[in-house]
């Protein structure tokens, strides 16, 4: 898997407090990568680090070609019309590609005559992604690209964005504290946690690694690893990683995205993360 970010022993810290500690990843190329973790973790100083917006204090970080960001508060000029905000990206930006701009929103019927702030939430957010991804990078970066739009606008600016992938090799990060908008998209999970990292790997093979185990509070255990654990009663229900234990009173099955991520931000502790596969020089 040839990487398209990569981190080694990242730190950053903002005065005397460490934001990331020890944060060591691999994304690689092609993938479109869910960032997910509670408020303070570490998500949109991880996407500053890998877009060079700030510089770490440990470590570094590494993307394989260009880079482009959307920040959560998506910034556009409200005053600019649609079209001027393209003429703004095409004299900031030396690969920019006009005519995919223009098709692109076209085909999502944002006019370039109207001002951005007559532009809904979701046209907003629209007009933004095409701002980034007119650059033609090779990593686009999304810092809750989808913050306080309605369902369908999330659905649309989604679809959109993988309609993107499918046409390129173009990999993309995206953080969201809303899990259930990236499990049907995302296909590499990267969790913080409290400054570090917790999970890196691919969707599938994390899920398939992982059962969601149910019985008695006094069924054994053996032989299997508990990521977390919770009580309700006389009953436990447990996500753990390997081989379901012996004992026949556990029922298990496959988690869903949602109940891994929360399984392992409900345990700091734990932990799997995967060798990295390196990034040549």
């Amino acid at each position: 898997m040839r990487p398209a970010m990569e981190a080694t022993g990242l730190g950053v810290r903002y005065r005397r407090t460490w934001v990331l500690r020890d944060c060591s990843l691999s994304v690689p190329a092609g993938r479109v990568a869910a960032l997910v973790g509670p408020n303070g973790a570490g998500k949109t100083t991880l996407m500053h680090a890998a877009v060079g917006l700030l510089r770490p204090a440990l470590g570094r970080i590494r993307v394989a070609g260009e880079a482009a960001f959307v920040a959560q508060d998506k910034p556009l000029y409200d005053n600019f019309t649609v079209a001027e905000m393209l003429i703004f990206g095409r004299r900031m930006n030396t690969h920019w590609d006009d005519d995919a701009a223009v098709s692109r929103l076209a085909g999502l019927g944002i006019p370039l005559e109207r001002k951005v702030r007559g532009l809904s939430g979701g046209q907003q957010a629209q007009v933004a992604v095409t701002l980034a991804l007119a650059s033609r990078p090779d990593l686009l970066v999304l810092d809750e690209p989808l913050a306080n739009l309605d369902p369908l606008a999330r659905h649309d600016v989604m679809r959109s964005i993988m309609a993107e992938v499918a046409g390129r090799e173009l990999t993309v990060l995206m953080s969201s504290h809303v899990v259930s908008d990236l499990e049907e998209t995302c296909d590499w999970l990267v969790v913080l946690n409290g400054g570090r990292l917790q999970v890196s790997g691919d969707t599938e093979e994390l899920l398939d690694g992982h059962l969601v185990l149910t019985g008695p509070d006094d069924a054994s255990t053996a032989g299997t690893q508990v990521v977390s654990a919770s009580r309700t009663g006389r009953q436990v229900s447990m996500l753990v990683r390997g081989a379901p234990p012996l004992d026949p009173r556990w029922q298990a099955r496959r988690p869903g995205l949602e109940e891994l991520v929360m399984g392992y931000l409900r345990s700091p502790e734990s932990a799997v993360l995967p060798h990295l596969a390196g990034m040549s020089a």
